[in-house]
């Protein structure tokens, strides 16, 4: 069904500049989306300003992935970038080249004629780039920077800025700096009411106490951000558009594709938005890619696989799908569907518990629930992401339970619209070719044995041992 949504276009010598507002490991969990537990009036201002999108989902709750598949607008599974941090060069041969013709949303809006900058920050994406190819300008620190300074006069300019986010120390305008850290958060987490998947323990509370913090910073970054523009006087032609690239630390968020590591925050304000709107339809990570270009004029690629969110033709999805693939050492398979009222979890390597070892063990908030794990002081839906294998398949009812924690995949209620769901995966893996379907090469895997080595532990690491071995010993024979 077509859309009736605003529909924003611009002559050739009025389109207007535009800036990425790019933030690591954050929840939504602003004002503006009725969050009130800390102040976010930056954050909030710029939702008043503009459009917030409701239903946001990224392309995978990990970042090369979702950044790979963000700069090429199309899923990371149908251009072979969906694994985690790979074509890193450790092994020649590991090294991903895109198809020929393919291109980064950068050198596309470089070649319309935008001057292309970025803050310094994540470059983190699965294939071979240059950094010259990519900017005009030379990346600057990291946080709030005014790169368009840099624009030749009359040029408009795409500026990419990336922040920390749920990284960053949480040290807001105001607090002790001294006092706040994430072991010793500003915000108070006797005050936190945490997710029923994971204990009420102090470890959990704090965590989202400090996670609180870090939004409170970011809000004041964003308010640097956009004073820049305004002292630019720059406010009035360009269009901002702001997005997290998944969840916060802890299980069940990043890396996962449960609702708190996929679903994102999304707003979009400049010229020619509806100021103080809202939209509740589909959108994945990769329409934010078509839409930018949509705006600078340039139409979409035949390999893109986004859509322009206020092009006169707009179709809202009916669906949105989401892959969990290696994360660094540890061997995933995982695909997610989301429809309007149903999120299905399709898990192919179910011979895996779900707390794979990763590089997050040793730290409080895995080794606590760990040990209440081994303690039997978990209840069943806290103690569901420590099993020894996994389900199949998992289904949600998101209407009535947005914490995804009771399964219905045995309900006979919802058998119709489960297979439904199956149907829609089965036939989006065929169409698009999900290049996670086949096992990852050898070489690929050496590349990853060079960094990881001993805690690569996944079965499928013992070829890329063997290979390095052979190839050990007939260079020792040389």
């Amino acid at each position: 069904m077509l859309a009736m949504m605003p529909v924003i276009s611009f002559a050739a010598d009025e389109r207007p500049n535009i800036v990425w507002i790019f933030v690591e490991d954050q929840n939504g969990w602003y004002g503006c989306y009725g969050d009130d537990t800390v102040p976010t009036p930056n954050l909030d201002a710029l939702a008043a300003r503009g459009i917030r999108f409701d239903r946001a989902y990224m392309t995978a709750g990990v970042c090369s992935a979702c950044r790979s598949a963000i700069a090429l607008g199309a899923m990371q599974t149908s251009l072979g970038v969906h694994n985690h941090r790979s074509s890193r060069q450790r092994v020649p041969e590991e090294v991903i080249h895109l198809p020929d013709g393919v291109k980064t949303v950068y050198e596309l809006m470089r070649e319309a004629g935008y001057h292309v900058c970025s803050s310094k920050g994540k470059n983190d994406f699965n294939f071979v780039f240059d950094l010259g190819d990519l900017y005009d300008a030379t990346p600057s620190k990291m946080g709030p920077f005014a790169g368009w300074r840099k624009a030749p006069k009359g040029k408009p300019f795409f500026a990419q800025i990336q922040l920390k986010g749920g990284k960053n120390t949480g040290q807001f305008k105001g607090c002790d700096p001294k006092q706040n850290s994430d072991q010793h958060p500003h915000t108070d987490p006797e005050v936190m009411n945490v997710a029923p998947y994971y204990p009420d323990h102090p470890v959990f509370r704090r965590e989202y106490a400090h996670h609180y913090d870090t939004i409170r910073q970011t809000d004041d970054e964003v308010g640097e951000i956009i004073a820049s523009l305004k002292e630019d006087g720059l406010m009035e032609n360009t269009v901002v558009f702001y997005w997290t690239d998944h969840g916060f630390r802890a299980p069940r968020h990043k890396q996962w594709l449960y609702e708190g590591g996929i679903r994102v925050p999304l707003l979009v304000a400049g010229p020619g938005i509806e100021q103080g709107s809202s939209r509740g339809d589909l959108v994945s990570g990769i329409d934010i890619t078509v839409s930018t270009l949509g705006m600078a004029g340039v139409d979409r690629p035949e390999w893109m696989e986004g859509r322009d969110l206020f092009a006169a033709d707009f179709q809202s999805r009916d669906f949105v799908v989401s892959a969990r693939d290696r994360c660094d050492y540890t061997i995933e398979r995982v695909r997610a569907v989301t429809t309007n009222r149903f999120k299905y979890l399709r898990n192919f390597l179910t011979d895996r518990p779900f707390m794979q070892p990763q590089y997050r063990d040793g730290r409080d908030y895995i080794e606590v629930p760990r040990q209440l794990h081994q303690e039997g002081k978990l209840d069943e839906v806290q103690d569901f992401m420590w099993s020894e294998t996994r389900l199949p398949e998992e289904f949600y009812d998101l209407e009535n339970d947005p914490d995804e924690i009771h399964n219905l995949v045995e309900d006979p209620a919802f058998a119709a619209e489960l297979a439904r769901h199956r149907e829609i995966l089965a036939k989006w893996i065929a169409e698009t070719d999900d290049q996670g379907q086949y096992p990852e090469s050898i070489d690929s895997l050496r590349g990853v044995l060079t960094q990881w080595d001993d805690v690569a532990v996944n079965p499928e690491y013992e070829a890329a041992r063997k290979k390095n071995a052979t190839l050990e010993s007939k260079s020792g024979n040389k």
